[in-house]
């Protein structure tokens, strides 16, 4: 069966659930040297009677009804193998342009680059890459997303700050996998084996 991408914000959302071990590099247009490392990024989804979509919203002015759910992302370096640091977790809530759920705005209680509540906008490309504009009150920034299969995706940002610097990430994550994920796969190449 060919892989199919996410379409919609949600559709994202919960083909991310799950553990992530990302490989990511930095690339600083100035004088700082470039970066790497590897951590992990743990994502869950959020149903729509979450009290945190409507904490999210209502400070930002929209009608927590208008959301379709959201997700949780965490994230910890790569051989911490302590529970997560609930201080390093972003909620972002899906609040779509319309009923197809292709573009709308991603309501986020910190943002990436600067730890300040803000608002997003997405969409989906007929290639299934989701790109993210975020306007913060000192630079912008841009992520581009695509699945390459269920297990495997990758991120592009660019960071242009007022004083004119930017920076550039590239990550690739690979989904952890778990002994129920293992045995599962088994049994999925096993029926396929037997056609």
């Amino acid at each position: 069966m060919p892989f199919v991408p996410p379409m919609t914000m949600m559709e994202f959302f919960r083909k991310s659930e799950g553990v992530w071990f990302t490989q990511r590099t930095v690339h600083h247009f100035d004088t700082v040297p470039d970066q790497s490392g590897e951590s992990k990024l743990y994502v869950g989804a959020i149903a729509l009677d979450d009290p945190r979509i409507k904490a999210i919203c209502q400070p930002q002015g929209i009608d927590p009804a208008s959301a379709k759910g959201g997700a949780s992302f965490m994230w910890q370096e790569h051989d911490d193998d302590q529970e997560p640091n609930p201080d390093r977790v972003a909620v972002l809530i899906d609040v779509p342009d319309d009923e197809t759920g292709r573009s709308g705005k991603l309501l986020r209680n910190q943002g990436y680059v600067e730890k300040i509540p803000v608002v997003s906008r997405y969409w989906f490309g007929q290639d299934g890459i989701l790109t993210i504009d975020t306007e913060y009150e000192t630079n912008q920034g841009q992520e581009r997303c695509w699945f390459m299969t269920d297990d495997f995706r990758v991120r592009v940002s660019t960071v242009r700050m007022m004083n004119g610097v930017y920076l550039m990430t590239y990550c690739s994550e690979r989904r952890y996998l778990t002994e129920a994920n293992l045995a599962q796969m088994v049994q999925h190449n096993l029926s396929r084996a037997s056609v």
